[in-house]
């Protein structure tokens, strides 16, 4: 398990996961970026499995991407922290490990899901993600793909 300042979308892994949101429509950000990468097909693929509630994943091809598939999360917005914002963050995480390996993939790459314009502060959603996907790390590759350096640096905290 490592964390890594890397643009998502140049990994060459069997998933990478998309902070999507419930339409799976595209949108700004890391989703945005995923949709431009994979091309236009991505978003036919997407809105035909339409709608994820939060808390949920679905998985599609990767179409032009690096990786042979995206996995779809939707995470929460937060709203406090009294709306169980963090058990359906920690589900994110479970349900895209669960499609990599119904997927027979072994090698993901995880964004800071919810943590951009979703609003979830960045320090507890470093905490959950790893702590969520900490059990799976001995048999699976997992990446956090960090947009900046101060994410990174979450990360890398959690992770030691």
């Amino acid at each position: 398990m490592r964390a890594l300042r890397v643009d998502i979308t140049t990994l060459a892994v069997d998933a990478i996961v998309n902070a999507a949101n419930t339409a799976l429509a595209g949108g700004g950000g890391v989703d945005g970026a995923i949709h431009r990468a994979a091309g236009p097909e991505l978003l036919r693929a997407s809105l035909a499995l339409a709608p994820c509630p939060t808390g949920q994943a679905r998985i599609t091809p990767g179409f032009r991407l690096p990786a042979r598939h995206v996995i779809h999360a939707v995470g929460p917005v937060w709203r406090g922290g009294g709306s169980g914002e963090a058990e359906l963050l920690a589900s994110c995480y479970r349900e895209s490990l669960a499609l990599l390996r119904r997927a027979g993939g072994r090698s993901i790459a995880f964004p800071a899901i919810s943590t951009g314009i979703y609003g979830f502060p960045p320090a507890p959603a470093a905490r959950i993600a790893v702590g969520t996907v900490r059990p799976e790390a001995a048999e699976l590759d997992i990446t956090f793909a960090c947009f900046d350096a101060a994410t990174l640096a979450l990360y890398e905290a959690e992770l030691t």
